[in-house]
């Protein structure tokens, strides 16, 4: 598993090298004190993402120290950069790393929702921030308001599953049942033994999970506080790193945060490779930004949210039980 995360890691270096390279020579253009601050703040927001996914497992009784869940924070990442799924192939890492922990897969994926509810909703309130200032500025473009919709719906129908879990387990049982057929099926074709009917315990445990949640909203509202807080470090970053290339237009950087992070979400792109510095350069322009400027911010940015924890990830999620030898824990 060292060699292929090798592999793929050399394959993005050699597709985006010179984007990368790119990056580092922009960064010597700017005010120094300005980018320390954004790398650091911007680390701030990985810890803090380590203490809410401890909070989220709390929240179904289970225990996972920060350190633990600090590995599983870059290795979302990095699945999600070489699985672009919607945060599927994330969270698919968590779910795995805690069932081999002995955790049961339904609190495991309850926890999972949860944290990636988290992280959406934290998005969300900045989001609905920058565009309040974007529709009052008249730059608000009606593209932009719908792909923030998509976003408000994935936390809505992630939300609903929790409930249904909660309230409804036969309705989620049903909801299950077909995929559970469609992956025997798989199974079958590559001559592999079908695996055990999991539907009914998997929505058992799911449903003990979303019970636990709603019983202690506190614990849940502690997951909720720190992504909120991720979300602004992250924000901040954006903020400090315009400031080093000559941007101090507070509402251009908050939209451009917005932007940034929106279509890095929504892109089919790797983590919207390309398109995240296209779309936050436009904005800058628009606002009357210079292109040299805005071109600085968009490159050094992504080298921060992309490059560095990309290149972390590939190191750390050696570190989860997924990549460690061994069967899960009964």
């Amino acid at each position: 598993m060292a060699g292929v995360i090798i592999i793929i890691v050399l394959a993005f270096v050699l597709l985006r090298g010179d984007e990368l390279v790119a990056m580092v020579q922009t960064m010597k253009q700017g005010s120094a004190l300005p980018l320390v601050a954004a790398v650091c703040t911007q680390l701030c927001k990985y810890v803090t993402q380590s203490f809410a996914y401890s909070f989220a497992f709390s929240a179904v009784e289970e225990h996972m120290r920060p350190r633990d869940t600090l590995p599983l924070v870059f290795g979302t990442f990095f699945m999600n950069t070489i699985a672009p799924s919607l945060n599927v192939a994330g969270m698919t890492l968590v779910v795995d790393d805690a069932h081999r922990r002995g955790i049961a897969p339904g609190k495991a994926s309850s926890a999972a929702i949860l944290m990636q509810m988290s992280i959406e909703s934290g998005f969300v309130t900045i989001m609905l921030i920058g565009f309040s200032v974007l529709a009052a500025t008249g730059n608000l473009d009606p593209l932009w308001f719908l792909l923030g919709l998509v976003v408000i719906l994935m936390v809505a129908i992630m939300g609903s599953v929790l409930v249904i879990g909660h309230k409804r387990p036969k309705t989620l049982i049903r909801m299950l049942r077909p995929i559970e057929r469609l992956v025997n099926k798989v199974l079958v074709k590559l001559k592999r033994k079908p695996m055990d009917s999991w539907v009914d315990k998997t929505a058992d445990s799911f449903g003990e999970a979303a019970g636990l949640i709603a019983q202690r909203p506190l614990r849940a509202a502690r997951v909720f506080g720190c992504s909120i807080l991720a979300s602004t470090c992250e924000l901040a970053c954006f903020c400090l790193v315009g400031v080093s290339f000559g941007i101090d237009i507070p509402q251009t950087l908050i939209c451009g945060y917005v932007l940034a992070t929106l279509f890095a979400m929504i892109s089919i792109t790797p983590q919207g490779v390309g398109v995240v510095e296209a779309v936050v350069l436009v904005l800058f322009t628009s606002y009357g930004v210079s292109s040299a400027a805005g071109m600085a911010t968009a490159l050094v940015y992504r080298c921060l949210v992309f490059w560095m924890p990309f290149l972390i990830g590939a190191i750390l999620i050696q570190m989860t039980k997924s990549f460690r030898r061994g069967k899960p824990k009964e």
